[in-house]
């Protein structure tokens, strides 16, 4: 796994635990491949705040069509990287 990934998958892990104030688990701790509706419960509101604060983190847009496939962490992060290096 690249770095660019690695960072970008802990980055998102803090979002996502400061967005929905999880507590018991660190960006560390956070395991990238949990699905975030089955496992962690959030909604369809949760992860339009969630895309929003993505979007305006890393300077991409997310589709709303796309959200259902952001199911993880990891997917998540490979997501952005690919929308990242499709702009350069």
């Amino acid at each position: 796994m690249s770095n660019d990934l690695t960072q970008t998958i802990t980055e998102i892990a803090g979002i996502i635990i400061n967005e929905l104030k999880l507590e018991d688990v660190t960006q560390e701790t956070f395991d990238p491949d949990l699905d975030l509706v089955d496992e962690i419960g959030i909604d369809s509101m949760d992860l339009a705040t969630i895309a929003l604060v993505l979007q305006d983190k890393y300077n991409i847009r997310i589709d709303e069509d796309d959200y259902p496939k952001l199911t993880t962490v990891r997917i998540i992060a490979t997501y952005i990287n690919d929308k990242q290096n499709s702009k350069e």
